[in-house]
C-alpha cells in the first residue's frame, strides 16, 4: 500500500525535493545571480513538470485510503497551474530586476505555492484540502510583502494574513462539522453518509462554512474585500500569480468539493453559489468601471469573471462543470497576456500603473496599445475575442 501511495504522489515529491534542494543550494551559494538562475531553472523546471504529468497514463489512482486522488482532471488542472506559474516566473524576472528584490526567496516561494496547488487539485479529503490551501496561502502571504521597502506591500501582506487566517478558520470549522455530522474526512464518505440519512443541520452549516473559506480564496463577492488592496499593493508580478494559478487551483477544490462529497445535496448548494456568482458578476463589474489603478481594475475584473466560473459550478452538471474549466483555462491565458503588457508598458521612464498614464500610448507603442487593447475586450467578452466564448460555453451550460 505505501510504495503505491508513493508511486500516486510522485510529481508533488519531486517538486517538494526540487524545492528543498533550490533553497540548500540557494543558501549556501547566494549571489547577487542566484535569484536569476533560480528562475530560470524552475521555469524550466515546471515546464518539464507539466510534460511529465499531462503524458502520464490515464486513469485514476488514490493514495493514502483515498484522501488523495490522481485523475485525468487533476493532471490536467495541475498541467495549467504549472505552465502558468512558469510564465509567471518568466515574466517577473525583468521587473523584480528593476526593483531590486529579484532574491532567490521569490521563485522558491512560487515553488511551494504550487506544491500546496498541486495538493489542493487531488485532494479528496478534508484534511488533505486544508493542508494544501494553507501550504498555498502561507507562501502567498510572503510573497504578497515582497518588497519588504515599499509600504504598501507590507500592508498588502498584512491584510492578506489576517484576512486569510480568518477564511481559513471558517475553512477548518466547516470541514469540523462535516467530520462531526457524517463521521468521515473523504469525500467519498461524506457523499455516502447524505446518501443513506436525512441531512443534518449541522452538515448543512459545515456546508456553509466550507463555501464561505473558499470563496473567499476565489475573491468571490461578498467575501472579496481583500483582492483590490492586495492586488494593488503587492509587486506586479505576485498580483499576476494571485490572478492566474491560485484562482485555478481553488475553483477546481471548490467543484470537486461541491460536487463529489455533497453532490447529494445539490439542492441545498446551488441556490447559495448561483447567488455568490451573480453578485460577484454584478458588483466586480460596477465596481471596476471607477477605478484608476490599473491593478485595482484587474482585482475587481477578476471578481466578476469569478462570478462567471462559478455559474458552471452552480449548475451542478457535468457540462456545467467542463465550461467552468475551460473558462479558468482561458481566463489564465487572458490575465497573462494583460499582465504581460503591463509589466513591460513604460512611458517616460517609468512603469504604467494607472489609466491616466495610458493617455496617447498608442503614439508612443502602436502595437503594445492594440494589442491590450484586444485583450481587455477579450477580458470584457466583447464578439468575437476568446473571452466572448468563454462567457457563452458558461450561458450554454447553465
Amino acid at each position: 500500500m505505501f510504495p503505491s501511495d508513493l508511486t500516486t504522489i510522485l510529481p508533488e515529491l519531486v517538486l517538494a525535493s526540487y524545492g528543498l534542494a533550490a533553497l540548500m543550494w540557494a543558501v549556501f551559494s547566494n549571489t547577487q545571480k542566484t535569484g536569476t538562475a533560480l528562475v530560470w531553472l524552475t521555469s524550466i523546471f515546471l515546464v518539464g513538470l507539466s510534460l511529465w504529468i499531462g503524458l502520464a497514463t490515464t486513469g485514476t489512482k488514490q493514495a493514502f485510503g483515498g484522501a488523495f486522488v490522481d485523475d485525468g482532471f487533476s493532471r490536467f488542472a495541475k498541467v495549467v497551474i504549472a505552465l502558468s506559474s512558469a510564465v509567471v516566473l518568466l515574466l517577473s524576472r525583468d521587473y523584480l530586476d528593476r526593483e531590486r528584490i529579484l532574491k532567490f526567496e521569490f521563485p522558491i516561494l512560487v515553488i511551494f505555492a504550487v506544491l500546496g496547488m498541486m495538493v489542493m487539485v487531488s485532494a479528496h479529503g478534508l484534511m488533505v484540502l486544508y493542508m494544501g490551501i494553507e501550504l498555498q496561502s502561507l507562501s502567498l502571504y510572503v510573497l504578497a510583502a515582497f518588497h519588504r521597502n515599499h509600504s504598501k506591500s507590507t500592508e498588502a501582506g498584512l491584510k492578506y494574513f489576517v484576512l486569510g487566517a480568518l477564511s481559513s478558520g471558517l475553512l477548518l470549522y466547516g470541514a469540523s462539522l462535516t467530520y462531526g455530522f457524517s463521521g468521515t474526512t473523504l469525500m467519498s464518505g461524506i457523499s455516502e453518509a447524505i446518501s443513506d440519512g436525512e441531512t443534518s443541520v449541522g452538515l448543512l452549516f459545515g456546508l456553509a462554512f466550507l463555501i464561505v473559506g473558499l470563496a473567499f480564496k476565489v475573491s468571490a463577492a461578498p467575501f472579496h474585500m481583500w483582492a483590490p488592496d492586495v492586488y494593488e499593493g503587492a509587486p506586479t508580478p505576485v498580483t499576476l500569480f494571485l490572478a492566474t494559478a491560485p484562482k485555478v487551483a481553488a475553483m477546481i477544490l471548490f467543484a470537486r468539493l461541491l460536487m463529489e462529497a455533497f453532490g447529494p445535496v445539490a439542492d441545498d448548494w446551488q441556490l447559495i453559489v448561483g447567488g455568490i456568482a451573480f453578485v460577484s458578476m454584478f458588483l466586480g463589474s460596477i465596481a471596476a468601471i471607477g477605478q484608476i489603478d490599473i491593478k485595482r481594475l484587474m482585482a475587481y475584473s477578476s471578481i466578476a469573471h469569478m462570478g462567471y466560473a462559478l455559474m458552471g459550478i452552480a449548475s451542478g452538471t457535468e457540462k456545467g462543470f467542463q465550461a467552468m474549466l475551460i473558462y479558468m483555462v482561458i481566463y489564465t491565458i487572458m490575465n497573462l497576456g494583460t499582465f504581460a503588457f503591463i509589466l513591460s508598458m513604460r512611458k517616460g521612464g517609468r512603469p504604467v500603473s494607472d489609466i491616466y498614464s495610458l493617455g496617447m500610448y498608442s503614439k508612443q507603442a502602436p502595437v503594445h496599445a492594440f494589442s491590450l487593447l484586444l485583450l481587455m475586450f477579450s477580458l470584457a467578452g466583447i464578439v468575437p475575442l476568446i473571452g466572448f466564448f468563454a462567457k457563452l460555453y458558461v450561458f450554454l451550460a447553465v
